[in-house]
């Protein structure tokens, strides 16, 4: 039987509240667990002591057994001593899409041809205004 640490979601809408649990992972997200190891509830600061409440014994038990962390419950567990959560890195997710890079490549032609006409009006000799006839 596989096993999963993962959240239960609790509370009412729009007040979320989270269970650690063990579960099986053909289980639902809310459904049938195995047990229940701790409590999470974000709407707390992150530095309250109850924001994260966590029996590391029996957490550190299931990991013994093979129970598999998610990623959220893996960062607590790192938090706490118990797992090492690997830091992840994306390079492509800052990149700007293709739509945003063809802007950004009109706007600097769009500005090389602005500054090129305006070279060009400054080298052209300035013309007389015609004189008035009286």
């Amino acid at each position: 039987m596989s096993v999963k640490i993962r959240l239960a979601r609790g509370g009412s809408k729009k007040r979320p509240f989270y269970s650690i649990v063990i579960a099986d992972i053909r289980a639902p997200r809310d459904g049938r667990f195995i047990e229940k190891i701790g409590t999470f509830n974000p709407l707390l600061a992150k530095d309250d002591e109850n924001r994260i409440i966590l029996d590391t014994d029996r957490a550190k038990h299931w990991l013994d057994h093979g129970a598999q962390p998610t990623d959220r419950v893996l960062r607590f567990l790192d938090a706490a001593g118990l797992a090492k959560r690997d830091a992840r890195n994306n390079p492509n997710k800052a990149k700007p899409g293709k739509k945003a890079e063809e802007r950004v490549a009109e706007k600097a032609a769009a500005a090389e041809a602005a500054s090129e006409a305006a070279a060009a009006a400054a080298a052209a000799p300035a013309e007389e205004a015609p004189a008035e006839a009286e």
